[in-house]
């Protein structure tokens, strides 16, 4: 995802603060725990929240922090009815059967180059 700076001029005093922001970068300072803060631009353009969780890859150039996903606090249940909700069948149940000759059927239209394996 791009980031895209609304603000790049930052609102703290650049002589006091930890947090110096430009057009194209976003530069922290590491704290004596080892510590970086994301600056608040760069996190609400990025959509990250408190609690967020992130692989940390070493890099050649240095560190990349990764996101991990983020769970959405529903349950299962939940999950399964809301995408029932947003497609309703109308008509009889369909077999496997069916459904893999449909498949078949769309790969075949497609010219893919893949084949079932029903092990």
């Amino acid at each position: 995802m791009r980031a895209i700076w609304r603000n790049p001029t930052p609102k703290i005093d650049i002589y006091v603060g930890k947090t110096h922001l430009t057009d194209m970068t976003a530069q922290t300072s590491l704290s004596a725990k080892g510590q970086v803060v994301i600056p608040k631009d760069v996190r609400d353009a990025l959509g990250y929240k408190p609690g967020q969780t992130f692989d940390v890859v070493k890099t050649d150039g240095g560190i990349l922090l990764r996101p991990l996903a983020r769970k959405s606090g529903r349950t299962t249940d939940q999950i399964v009815a809301e995408i029932r909700a947003l497609y309703q069948h109308e008509g009889p149940p369909v077999t496997i059967e069916e459904m893999n000759a449909a498949v078949d059927a769309m790969f075949a239209v497609e010219g893919a180059d893949m084949t079932r394996d029903d092990s």
